[in-house]
């Protein structure tokens, strides 16, 4: 498997509950179905690790999802 790296997303790559899944296709993975689909709460704190592939995906700077609570 390759190198993990980081994603940049946009608030509006997030699903309604803020979350991302991967493998992502955002994360040009050559075989981006490696491992199970894990879906990622980037919402909460702003960036999320997968466990399976350590890839990370966080939010671009300055980007928001939804309003505070």
């Amino acid at each position: 498997m390759s190198k993990s790296s980081t994603i940049e997303l946009l608030a509006s790559d997030l699903n309604d509950q803020g979350c991302v899944y991967c493998p992502s296709p955002k994360a040009d993975m050559k075989v981006w179905n490696s491992h199970p689909k894990v879906y990622l709460d980037v919402a909460r704190t702003g960036e999320a690790k997968c466990p399976y592939c350590g890839e990370v995906y966080k939010l671009k700077a300055g980007e928001h999802f939804g309003s505070a609570h």
